[in-house]
């Protein structure tokens, strides 16, 4: 508690509130911006934050340097709802499930409620979080350490299992999208031996596809090619902004998932390597599975907001105990912070806490601080971001087409990945149009690289043993987890048919 309150004494002082302010604006509009994301925004920052701090003493530079970008971070994660909720484009990976019932939620007028109630369960989620980082970052640090290759690759496999739940209206496309996301996994050089895959000598698939330019086409792109093709004119009716803040009834509603998806999302981001992304999957399968009235997800109902967006929130205040305590970054956006501390002599680590009491301490309470900020900033602008929606589709269109071709030529570079994201808006239209998830075939696209690596390091160290898998009991219960999450719903389902053939008979 002493080292908490001389961690607010730290964050209270006026420069480094004003650092926290400046970075959660940033952040919030990194993640409103589609495809700059917050590692690219907290990447950007960096060298402007150094020149900020050149006349402050080391110790404070480090401090006020990572307060703003731990800031743009945590900013980044709640902006990211906004413009999934209202265009249905995933400001990073982690919202793409907040667009399922976000987005509907908006196209029946309840956009405001919609933005409400992600704010709310961020600022819970990163309160929750927070509490936790204070009381566990000790002893889970321990835990942490006891994860290997083979308990990755079991955690893994059972995220993809859990895609079941994204399926919408058929298991088998689902698993469909599941198995082409990991296909287009494999394209590019072979993290382990060096050899090209799937590359056809050309030079810009050697790095894989990036998942920005996959996500951006399938999701922003594909609902541009409807809307077009479909000739969706918004004025029959425009998607009006009620009330902002949230019914009784929806308060009540969103509760429990926040507070599940907060416990949730902060265990999953523990894990390094798993982060956000996973966690909000996991906390929609989750509301999915123990709701009353399944069939209501992905047709815009509060809990499929408020869980995922709650999830992906406190990952991010989880994702900052590996990296804190044992100095394994859990994330791209944590291993550019961990760069950036390092780039102030700060090692993150076991030392960390005992080394640098005031970083440490300091960035914690700050965070306290920046989720106030947040919920403040936010409340009021949920009307201005809300607007978005009723601009008229022949300005919005082509505003929705260049941020997101800029987004993804900011990040790549190459006019390559130009073509690739419109390939994909295309193709993103089509399989929508088809009734396949688009989902799977994203979660496919960022677990592929992470199921492979682990399991050929798995394999490596157990000298080509599959057994390996099964030995290790942590990895053996995320396994059997996995099992019985793709063979429960699918006995249940022929249970559900002999029962119907029964009646007829």
């Amino acid at each position: 508690m002493t080292f908490l309150l001389d961690g607010f004494q730290t964050a209270l002082q006026l420069h480094n509130l004003f650092f926290a302010f400046l970075g959660v604006l940033i952040g919030t509009a990194v993640g409103v911006l589609p495809g700059i994301g917050p590692m690219s925004g907290v990447a950007l920052l960096i060298p402007v934050t150094a020149s900020m701090t050149s006349g402050f003493e080391p110790a404070q530079a480090a401090t006020s340097s990572i307060i703003l970008l731990a800031g743009v971070y945590y900013g980044a994660m709640y902006g990211g709802s906004t413009t999934s909720i209202l265009l249905n484009t995933p400001g990073e990976s982690s919202s793409v499930v907040t667009a399922l019932d976000g987005y509907q939620m908006a196209k029946q007028g309840r956009a405001g409620s919609a933005l409400a109630i992600a704010a709310i369960g961020s600022f819970v989620a990163g309160i929750v979080s927070l509490i936790a980082l204070v009381l566990l970052a000790e002893p889970l640090s321990n835990v942490a350490l006891k994860f290997g290759p083979a308990e990755y690759f079991s955690l893994m496999l059972l995220g993809l299992a859990a895609v079941s739940g994204l399926a919408g209206n058929s298991m088998t496309k689902a698993w469909m999208m599941t198995v082409f996301g990991l296909l287009l996994s494999t394209i590019g050089l072979d993290s382990v031996s060096g050899v090209a895959r799937f590359t056809y000598n050309i030079s810009f698939l050697y790095g894989g596809l990036e998942f920005l330019t996959v996500a951006v086409g399938l999701f922003a792109l594909g609902e541009v090619f409807k809307a077009i093709l479909y000739n969706e004119q918004n004025n029959d009716g425009i998607a009006k902004i009620g009330r902002i803040i949230p019914s009784k009834e929806e308060l009540k509603e969103s509760a429990g998932p926040i507070a599940r998806g907060s416990l949730l999302g902060f265990l999953v981001g523990i894990l390094p390597g798993a982060g956000a992304t996973l966690a909000s999957f996991f906390s929609y399968m989750l509301e999915k599975k123990i709701s009353k009235h399944p069939e209501k997800f992905g047709k815009g109902t509060i809990a499929g907001v408020a869980a995922p967006e709650s999830a992906n929130n406190a990952a991010s205040g989880g994702a900052m105990i590996p990296l804190l305590t044992l100095g394994i970054p859990g994330s791209g956006t944590t291993a550019i912070l961990m760069g950036a501390l390092m780039m102030y002599n700060v090692q993150p680590g076991p030392l960390l806490f005992d080394e640098h009491p005031d970083v440490a301490w300091g960035l914690i309470a700050s965070m306290f601080i920046g989720n106030v900020m947040l919920l403040i900033l936010n409340m009021p602008l949920v009307k201005v971001f809300a607007k978005i929606i009723e601009t008229p589709s022949k300005y919005l269109l082509p505003l929705i087409i260049a941020i997101s071709i800029f987004g993804v030529y900011a990040v790549q570079v190459t006019t390559f990945d130009i073509f690739l994201l419109l390939g994909f808006g295309v193709l993103g239209y089509l399989l929508a149009s088809h009734d396949f998830p688009l989902a799977p075939l994203v979660l496919g696209l960022v677990l592929g690289p992470m199921i492979e690596n682990n399991m050929r390091r798995a394999l490596t160290a157990s000298n080509g043993d599959f057994f390996v898998f099964l030995e290790k009991p942590i990895s053996l219960v995320l396994l059997i987890a996995a099992i019985l999450w793709i063979v429960v719903p699918f006995v249940m389902k022929l249970k559900g048919k002999s029962v119907v053939v029964n009646e007829d008979m």
